[in-house]
């Protein structure tokens, strides 16, 4: 059986940093990048001729933002997957990326390996978040005195110890899969870790959760 290709879409205002992307992702056999596009707008446009499997998403482009053009995408084509890419970690941006739907967030000095990982989580529907900007905004909320998990938190955290996919958690819980995913990146930031498994390992060794 061939593994079916990842179909992405490289969004970023800057020529040399679209062609490195391009040049890095076509390098995976899995992978195949469909189209590139300067701005928010040009987004949009290419994701609805396009439908792309997972969007690398720059945050800061003249016109529309990455964080409007993830709002929008989202919300017209909600089977796509948006992958911040950026050199901005300010909790700010994070939030304002995350809120609007955004599968994950990682910074340009990203690895290689980290960055592919990243996009077939994004592809599965999964959440992906830097560990330099979950321990970023971690150290934020334990400023705010916020590092709790809500109790909705701890519910889809629970979901996932007993592996229960975010189509699952969301059916049980009367929730979309892309607010699953927010939840589930809160939770990642809240307890400093970067996926599903350190974020159930963290929450038992801390008693947030248990299993059985």
């Amino acid at each position: 059986m061939t593994t079916p290709h990842i179909r992405i879409l490289v969004v970023d205002d800057h020529p040399v940093v679209r062609d490195g992307l391009t040049a890095l992702l076509t390098t995976q056999p899995d992978f195949t990048v469909i189209g590139e596009a300067a701005t928010g707008a040009e987004a949009l446009q290419q994701t609805a001729v396009l439908t792309p499997d997972v969007v690398i998403m720059d945050l800061q482009m003249p016109g529309i933002n990455g964080a409007a053009a993830t709002a929008a995408i989202r919300t017209a084509h909600p089977d796509v997957r948006v992958l911040v890419l950026t050199t901005y970690d300010t909790n700010a941006d994070i939030t304002a990326a995350i809120d609007a739907g955004a599968a994950g967030y990682l910074l340009k000095d990203t690895g290689r390996e980290e960055l592919c990982a990243a996009v077939r989580a994004a592809a599965r529907g999964e959440a992906a978040l830097s560990p330099s900007v979950a321990a970023k905004v971690l150290a934020h909320m334990r400023g705010d005195r916020g590092a709790s998990l809500s109790g909705r938190e701890v519910e889809v955290l629970s979901a996932v110890s007993r592996g229960q996919s975010n189509k699952q958690i969301g059916r049980a819980l009367r929730l979309s899969e892309a607010t699953v995913k927010t939840h589930l990146l809160h939770i990642y930031a809240k307890l400093g870790v970067a996926d599903r498994t350190a974020a159930v390992t963290a929450a038992l060794e801390r008693g947030i959760i248990r299993i059985g």
